[in-house]
């Protein structure tokens, strides 16, 4: 029972970070209709720039500020440089342009880094309180949950309670219309890419300390699990994401813990069969109305 409870919470922890990646997933996917599959190659160059910030300064906190907002640059960057001028007639196009994205970064970081693990350390605990003899969060798992905690609610009162919020909306399911009743359609757009290049920034900093370190393909394994994650859960869907993220995360952890570490993908490809055979669009897609 202790070792199926201290699963549980090792679970959800990890698949907040999921859940968080998943998010600027579906952040790119709402604004554009595209899916990043550069998000990860993005994510740990920011992380590289709080690496250095934090060997120059011995300060996490400022090595955590400079990767977010590294993330918003890069964001930003992308959208402006490279994906503005992509043919979105066909979906592949897109995706072909940021799979060569990830070439390049990745390329371009292991020049300047070079291609070993290099140590970053959290700025809390690791080691998981006791409750009962049964190990339960650590003070960092806490920190996370709380980190990611805010970037929920803080997306999801940008997009129901704030005027940029339903420009963004509205920008990205109708166009055409927006541009005639005034919206900037070109700089919502930008502004979706810096938010989830943001987000995923933060995902990257949160997860990569606990993993081997920082490295050119530190996020590859976390994007393929935040990416089944938004799939599960419904590219449309913000909540769907976070719900998807914990599924995810609590699955890994049980397969991890109870059978192999080395099932844990095939679980998650198994996850994402059955749930696409019954529901294609994601548990928390919205049903279309029949037109005809």
């Amino acid at each position: 029972m202790s070792e199926f409870i201290y699963l549980t919470f090792d679970g959800l922890s990890r698949g907040l970070v999921y859940a968080a990646f998943a998010l600027a997933l579906v952040l790119i996917w709402r604004a554009a209709r595209i899916v990043n599959f550069a998000q990860g190659a993005m994510a740990v160059s920011a992380v590289y720039v709080a690496y250095s910030v934090t060997n120059a300064t011995g300060s996490y906190w400022l090595g955590f500020a400079a990767a977010l907002l590294a993330g918003l640059a890069l964001g930003v960057t992308v959208e402006r440089v490279v994906m503005r001028f992509v043919d979105h007639s066909s979906p592949l196009n897109g995706v072909v342009v940021a799979l060569g994205l990830v070439l390049i970064l990745q390329g371009v970081l292991g020049i300047v880094y070079g291609n070993e693990f290099l140590p970053f350390s959290t700025p809390f605990s690791r080691d998981a309180f006791e409750v009962g003899g049964v190990a339960m969060l650590s003070r960092y798992d806490l920190f996370v949950i709380a980190a990611v905690g805010v970037v929920v609610v803080a997306l999801t009162l940008l997009f129901t309670r704030t005027a940029i919020g339903l420009r963004m909306r509205a920008a990205a399911f109708a166009p055409d219309v927006s541009r005639l009743l005034g919206v900037s359609v070109g700089g919502m757009l930008t502004l979706g890419w810096a938010l989830a290049a943001a987000v995923g920034s933060l995902a990257g900093i949160l997860v990569v300390p606990t993993e081997l370190g920082v490295h050119p393909t530190a996020m590859d394994v976390v994007f393929v699990s935040a990416f089944a994650a938004a799939v599960v859960g419904g590219l449309d869907s913000p909540i769907g994401a976070v719900v998807g993220g914990l599924i995810v995360g609590v699955l890994l952890s049980y397969v991890s813990g109870y059978i192999d570490v080395t099932v844990a993908p095939m679980a998650v490809l198994a996850l994402l069969v059955v749930v696409l055979l019954g529901r294609p669009g994601g548990l928390f897609s919205s049903s279309k109305a029949r037109v005809a």
